[in-house]
């Protein structure tokens, strides 16, 4: 699970309400929420987070480049944050609701093999979780859960530290998110008799409240694994996991050329390399910054490569240079594939310079293009533009 490349955050669901009725009062409403941590099945979700961690614990030694798998499997679905936070706990309700259930052991499994790559991460991957957390619903009243089972996992019986991080979203609840987390945390705390800790926890306990669906679930991945393949950031660089997403559309046959002609720091040629690596890719940009951007990233990513193969570096089908994308230096009909992130003007460059820009480059796309099998999938959000 954790080599998922459409996916940012992994977590186990503990149980899922599909209509869960909120008192009208906030106090009433969130007293409900803390006798629920007493009635929850706790002990096959904390397993596989165990579990994860054991894993996490044996693999530390190996390169980093698995913890960015750990990242990939939270966002099956390419969508936009928000609604991110959502599809994914659908797509991860699916994959562990036997595990939820505590009924199926096979489920679980995999499960935690998520975790356990999941977790490796480790601190690094903390901090980011929690720029990435959905939407600013991000509350921490950190409860964790301490299993004692669990806790022998990690060498002493220590009291485990969490912390509960909540993402509502709806307008009939009569709580803020940091109320949820707070009182559900509380009591976590009495039920596990945890230690609540917003930075450096052991178990993140989530609670996500989406108008009348409530999944309560622990999570695996301390940072989103959307990260994995860039080192060197611009000002709009494109998360791999979107990257891949937008790169499956296309559906990428061995042999095809696959250009990105504004590829800012990379992020589209670079993941489509590493996940395609018979096909070539071809980048380029019109600003010299970025062109640097992307080397760097091809750089780390071929010194990450040749740890990995003993010294020896494969090297990777991917090619970038500065360009006009208005004029590119490549022959009528020699692309199979163009993947590219549009300039949507907020950012960099503006709305203006969108409507000379956008009809210029799309000719250019289209004249590139192969006739008949050309393909292209763009992201912009200045619809109205592109439409035009």
């Amino acid at each position: 699970v954790h080599r998922l490349r459409s996916v940012d955050n992994l977590f186990v669901v503990v149980q899922e309400f599909k209509d869960y009725q909120f008192k009208e009062n906030k106090e009433d409403a969130l007293k409900d929420l803390e006798d629920l941590v007493k009635k929850l099945p706790w002990t096959d979700p904390l397993k596989v987070w165990e579990l994860n961690n054991s894993l996490k614990k044996k693999k530390t030694k190996r390169k980093k480049h698995n913890l960015q798998s750990t990242a990939s499997k939270e966002k099956l679905n390419d969508g936009g944050e928000e609604e991110g936070t959502d599809q994914k706990d659908a797509r991860n309700r699916e994959d562990c609701a036997q595990n939820a259930a505590g009924a199926e052991p096979a489920g679980s499994q995999d499960t935690e093999k998520t975790q356990g790559e999941a977790s490796q991460n480790g601190e690094e991957e903390e901090d980011n979780e929690h720029s990435d957390a959905k939407a600013e619903l991000q509350a921490g009243s950190g409860s964790e859960t301490k299993a004692g089972e669990g806790e022998k996992g990690e060498g002493e019986a220590k009291v485990l530290k969490f912390r509960v991080t909540c993402n509502r979203a709806g307008d009939k609840h009569s709580f803020t998110s940091n109320e949820a987390a707070r009182d559900f945390g509380g009591a976590v705390q009495e039920h596990f008799q945890w230690k609540a800790d917003m930075t450096n926890f052991d178990v993140e306990v989530l609670l996500n409240i989406h108008n009348n669906e409530v999944v309560v679930g622990i999570a695996l991945t301390e940072e989103s694994l959307h990260r994995r393949n860039i080192t060197h950031f611009g000002p709009t660089t494109l998360r791999s996991t979107l990257a891949y997403g937008m790169l499956r559309l296309c559906d990428p046959q061995p042999t095809d050329i696959i250009v990105d002609p504004m590829c800012g720091t990379g992020a589209i040629p670079i993941e489509g390399a590493t996940e395609w690596p018979s096909c070539y890719h071809i980048a380029g940009d019109n600003n010299p910054q970025a062109v640097k951007r992307t080397a760097n990233n091809i750089c780390s990513l071929l010194k990450k490569n040749e740890s990995k193969e003993s010294g020896t570096s494969l090297g990777v089908p991917l090619d970038i240079m500065q360009w006009d994308i208005c004029n590119l230096p490549l022959r009528t009909g020699s692309v199979d594939i163009i993947v590219t992130d549009m300039p949507f003007g907020k950012r960099i460059g503006s709305k203006k310079k969108n409507w000379d820009l956008y009809p210029a480059c799309l000719m250019e796309m289209g004249r590139i293009c192969t006739p008949g099998t050309g393909r292209a999938v763009l992201l912009t959000q200045d619809k109205k533009c592109f439409a035009k």
